[in-house]
Parts: structure tokens; sequence; C-alpha cells
């Protein structure tokens, strides 16, 4: 499990291009789950390419500390419905 925001970055760097599902804490007790593609990364934040048969917009964006703070959960899809975590 990552530990600081360099080795998060690190990590969604060495996947660029990857299927991801993204489970984000929108508030109390309530979740957004989310699927698409893993396409950027800036020194602050991630970008990742929606899923469009399942979401009304294109892009989505979170900083590393969300991650690290556990805000967002990242998991990179494999192979069919076989996942791998970062945090």
């Amino acid at each position: 499990m990552p530990t600081t925001l360099t080795t998060i970055k690190q990590e969604l760097e060495g996947r660029l291009g990857s299927k991801i599902k993204l489970v984000a804490q929108t508030g109390r007790k309530r979740q957004t789950e989310r699927n698409g593609i893993l396409t950027e990364t800036y020194p602050s934040v991630f970008v990742v390419d929606l899923d469009q048969d399942e979401n009304s917009f294109e892009r989505v964006s979170y900083s590393y500390s969300d991650i690290l703070t556990h805000t967002v959960e990242v998991q990179f899809v494999e192979n069919e419905g076989c996942t791998q975590g970062i945090a």
C-alpha cells in the first residue's frame, strides 16, 4: 500500500492507459463508483476518461492526496473482472 504522494504518483504513471475503477466517498455513507481509463497524470492530479455508457460526463480528476486519505479508492481492471488495488 503506497504511503507517500510520490509513490502513488509513480504507480499511476506506470499504469497510464489502464482500465480503472474508482470508488469515491461523496458524503455521509455514500459512494460513487465509476469506470474508465487512466489517461493523464500531472504534478498534483490524475485524470480518468470515463466510460460513456455509464456516465453523463467525460472526465474526472482527483488529487493524489485523495488516494492517500482514502477519499478515493483505485482498482485497476486487469482481465475480465480481475482487479488490483492501489490504496
